[in-house]
């Protein structure tokens, strides 16, 4: 089997392939949602339809409403693994669930007696650098993206039409952007680049400890 052209879009999990372990640091993401909310709720929370939601903290939480009622949010979850840093057992946590749901109840009282029925999550990429990329190479018909950092849902719509300009030769505004061509050197082996994950997490964390306590901006993150 042979084909023209061969686009690779695999994002967190390109690390699984041979020689691509330190291409991406696989960081993982949890939501939880609860279980439809009636209208009365809604009008408590003033929420309107399509309107998201998200914290200005560091470590940061997103949330929407979902089409049938739900609210749905999620932040930073599973802790970073050395020896499987993408592992199925990590699209779930307690401790991030309970987290989540304290979040809820802090943030949006009015659903705080709310169940959750939903508890999810997966791996998203990390370049070396925290900025995608997405590259085609006209003579070996070979091309990728990703790198997306948590901005998957629009980064993702944004690169594939990137690369089908970059296919068909078309002379696209979108072919100029920045990241066409760009490629983040790797990341440290292990456990360095399991130790920077630790210490993003932790300084980022204490960044926002900082900035509750004292309403003054964090320098170190």
């Amino acid at each position: 089997m042979s084909a023209e052209h061969v686009l690779s879009a695999t994002e967190s999990y390109t690390v699984q392939r041979r020689g691509e372990r330190r291409r991406y640091l696989p960081l993982y993401s949890l939501m939880v949602a609860t279980e439809p909310l009636p209208d009365a709720v809604w009008t408590q929370l003033g929420w309107r339809d399509g309107l998201l939601v998200r914290d200005r903290r560091h470590l940061f939480f997103y949330a929407q409403r979902t089409a049938d009622g739900r609210i749905a949010i999620g932040g930073r979850g599973a802790p970073y693994h050395l020896t499987r840093p993408i592992d199925e057992r990590c699209e779930r946590n307690d401790e991030v669930r309970a987290r989540l749901e304290a979040t809820i109840r802090r943030e949006f009282p009015a659903a705080a007696g709310a169940a959750v029925t939903h508890h999810w999550g997966g791996p998203l990429a990390v370049p070396r650098d925290w900025s995608m990329g997405v590259c085609y190479d006209r003579v070996t018909g070979l091309g990728w993206a990703g790198g997306y950092s948590g901005h998957g849902v629009v980064a993702a719509h944004l690169a594939g039409r990137t690369l089908a300009d970059l296919v068909l030769v078309r002379d696209s505004e979108l072919v100029t952007l920045p990241w066409v061509g760009h490629r983040a050197r790797d990341w440290e082996p292990e456990p360095l680049r399991f130790l920077a994950s630790t210490a993003i997490v932790r300084t980022l964390g204490a960044a926002d400890r900082h900035e509750d306590r004292t309403d003054r901006e964090a320098r170190r993150a």
